[in-house]
């Protein structure tokens, strides 16, 4: 089985297309109009052996945010179609990835209550042209729309890439382990008997 989602979102701001695939090779297709973005997301797919394609318009003209929040919303939604009724996963991730003087920790509960946690200072406000305010902007959407619990840490670190790259290839590590098939799990990972 497939485990795949994909997700189309136009809106008077925006004209997204995208498509996640859990048990991929790490390959990515990106076009988002947001240069930084398509790094990071292509160290996402790359550190979680996922397979994203991301096609994306917006109004980046005005700046980066409906473009970087709406890829945020339609990854969560492209996750949750993916994992399906979560049978066999293992649930939990965490990862901890040093970048340079960077330490980033990500810690994910694909638990159904959606809840972002956000422990990192980003000492500049701008990488690039990207304004860096939009990496809690878009895992903030994450979080809510693939309905998982998630904590980002960052223990220590001064230069704000190394700090958001080693966050999203945290991110990447993290899901990738809480959304492995594991043997030893039967049905559903919850006592409710439902996530």
């Amino acid at each position: 089985m497939v485990r795949k989602g994909t997700v189309e979102r136009k809106t008077g701001e925006t004209d997204i297309k995208l498509a996640y695939e859990i048990d991929g090779e790490g390959k990515s297709s990106l076009d988002t109009g947001v240069p930084f973005m398509n790094h990071m997301l292509d160290l996402f797919a790359k550190h979680g052996h996922f397979n994203l394609e991301v096609n994306a318009k917006g109004d980046t003209d005005v700046d980066d945010h409906h473009t970087t929040e709406d890829i945020g919303i339609c990854l969560g939604q492209a996750i949750v179609q993916a994992l399906g009724d979560k049978r066999g996963i293992k649930r939990y991730g965490n990862a901890f990835v040093p970048m340079d003087e960077t330490l980033a920790q990500v810690v994910i509960d694909l638990s159904n209550r959606p809840h972002l946690e956000f422990r990192a200072e980003l000492p500049a406000q701008k990488v690039g042209t990207f304004d860096t305010e939009l990496v809690h902007e878009f895992f903030w959407k994450l979080a809510l729309e693939a309905r998982m619990n998630l904590h980002v840490i960052v223990h220590y670190g001064h230069n704000t890439h190394h700090i958001i790259e080693a966050i999203f290839k945290a991110m990447a590590r993290a899901l990738d382990e809480a959304t492995t098939i594991d043997s030893r799990v039967k049905g559903i990972p919850s006592s409710k008997g439902m996530l």
